[in-house]
């Protein structure tokens, strides 16, 4: 028997993204932000309010950065999604956060997040509060790789559970994409 929990944004698992931008003064800032995703071969989707500074900076600069929370930033990546940019400017610093310019777009990348998605701005709808972006390169600090790809075991990207409040982190290898459905059939 299934239990019914009515109307509610829960899938699993619902990534914790960091979005950052800079403002029109060239001062990131960052957000916290679970409701997105890849949407096109080159395209993410983000569901974000217009009511957010990173918002604003974004529509400014038609640029942000996207990395993934991971294990060892969990208080800083939750403390993002709580303090406001309007009313906390200095909320990057008081994470222990340091930026730096990406190559590719006018965005900031934070060096204590070691994989991000630099994007573009496509579009953003005040009604829906989606926000869409052009992938224009993804980076990894080699900390991260294995044989010159991102390896999440050493990047330990962690997970929102909105049912239960929590984040949580990735887990270990459970099979073989494209491959292990060839058995059946």
């Amino acid at each position: 028997m299934r239990k019914n929990f009515g109307a509610k944004p829960i899938l699993y698992p619902q990534p914790v993204f960091i979005l950052a931008a800079y403002d029109e003064n060239g001062i990131p800032n960052a957000m916290n932000a679970a409701w997105g995703g890849i949407s096109e071969e080159n395209e993410i989707t983000m569901c974000i309010g217009a009511d957010h500074k990173t918002t604003a900076n974004i529509l400014s600069r038609k640029a942000f950065t996207v990395s993934m929370g991971t294990v060892d930033t969990v208080a800083a990546c939750d403390y993002v999604g709580i303090a406001s940019g309007i009313q906390t400017p200095d909320k990057l610093a008081k994470c222990g956060w340091h930026t730096f310019p990406s190559d590719f777009v006018d965005a900031p990348l934070i060096d204590e997040l070691p994989m991000a998605v630099e994007c573009r701005l496509k579009s953003y709808d005040l009604e829906t509060c989606r926000l869409v972006g052009e992938v224009v390169n993804v980076c990894a600090d080699e900390t991260v790789l294995t044989d010159g790809k991102i390896d999440p075991k050493k990047l330990r990207p962690i997970v929102f559970d909105g049912m239960n409040h929590t984040y949580l982190s990735l887990g270990e290898k459970v099979g073989d994409a494209f491959a292990d459905g060839n058995t059946i059939g």
